[in-house]
C-alpha cells in the first residue's frame, strides 16, 4: 500500500463509550431525504375539452335522442316539443277512399242487378270474371289512402333549444329537412282561419327569418297558439342566456 495515500478511516471501530457503556462509532450522519413522489401518469385526455352539458341537458338530450332517433342534434340540444298536422286533413282522402271501396263492394254483392241495369253480356256479365279485376282496384285504392297517410303525417316541425328542424314529406319518395337557428328567427306567428279551424284547433305556423329573407310554413298544425308560445318562449330564452355569457 502507498505510503502517501490516506487511511480510510474505519467507522467499525468505536471512538467513545457513553455513560451506559455502549460503544459510539463515528459514522457519518445519515441525511433523510423526502421519498419523491410517485410520478403523476399524464391525463391522455388532458386535451380533450371539459363537456360544461349540466346533468339536466344531458337526460334530456338522451330522451330526445331515443324518442327521435332520425334527428341530428349535438351534445346539448334536446326536444322542446314535437308539431304533428292535425288528423282533420285526412278526413277527406280517408273518405272519398272508403265511399270508393264501399262501392265497389256494394257492386261485387249486387253484380246480377248491376248487369240487369246496364244490360252488360258477354264474360263482364259473370261476377266471378269481374271479381279480381275489381279486388285490384280496390287494393290500388287503399294503396293510395295509404301513401296519402304517409305524406301527411310524415310532416313535421320540432322545436330544440337551439333551432326549429322541418320535416316536408313531398311525395313517397321525396323528402326535405329544413333548419333554422333560433336567433335568426324574425317572427313566429300562427293564423286560422274560419270559425272551422278555430273550433278544431288546427291552423298554419309561420316562421321568418331576419330581413325576410326567408320564410317557413307549416300547414294544418295541431294546437298553434300553444306551440307559438313555446316558440317564443324558446327563442327568448336562448337570447337572453347568450346575452348573459357575453356579460360575463
Amino acid at each position: 500500500m502507498n505510503e502517501d495515500e490516506p487511511v480510510a478511516e474505519s467507522y467499525e471501530r468505536p471512538v467513545a463509550y457513553g455513560a451506559d457503556g455502549q460503544p459510539l462509532y463515528a459514522h457519518p450522519s445519515v441525511v433523510a431525504h423526502p421519498e419523491a413522489a410517485p410520478a403523476v401518469a399524464a391525463d391522455t385526455n388532458s386535451d380533450k375539452v371539459k363537456s360544461d352539458v349540466s346533468l339536466e341537458t344531458k337526460l334530456k338530450h338522451d330522451t330526445s335522442r331515443r324518442y327521435y332517433p332520425s334527428l341530428n342534434l349535438r351534445n346539448d340540444e334536446y326536444v322542446i316539443s314535437a308539431i304533428r298536422r292535425h288528423p282533420i286533413g285526412l278526413f277527406l282522402p280517408f273518405t272519398i277512399g272508403v265511399v270508393m271501396m264501399a262501392f265497389l263492394l256494394s257492386i261485387l254483392l249486387n253484380y246480377d242487378l248491376f248487369v240487369r241495369i246496364f244490360n252488360i253480356t258477354g264474360p263482364a256479365a259473370q261476377a266471378s270474371t269481374m271479381a279480381l279485376p275489381m279486388l285490384l282496384v280496390a287494393i290500388l285504392i287503399a294503396i293510395g289512402v295509404y301513401i296519402n297517410y304517409y305524406v301527411y303525417t310524415s310532416n313535421r316541425l320540432y322545436l330544440t333549444n337551439e333551432c326549429v328542424i322541418q320535416e316536408v314529406q313531398v311525395s313517397l319518395f321525396s323528402h326535405v329537412e329544413q333548419t333554422v337557428s333560433l336567433d335568426n328567427i324574425e317572427d313566429a306567428s300562427y293564423q286560422q282561419k274560419g270559425l272551422f279551424q278555430q273550433f278544431f284547433d288546427y291552423g298554419s305556423i309561420r316562421l321568418s327569418t331576419e330581413g325576410n329573407a326567408t320564410s317557413y310554413r307549416f300547414t294544418y298544425a295541431a294546437h298553434p297558439k300553444e306551440h307559438i308560445d313555446v316558440l317564443n318562449n324558446a327563442i327568448e330564452a336562448l337570447r337572453n342566456s347568450r346575452a348573459n355569457s357575453n356579460n360575463r
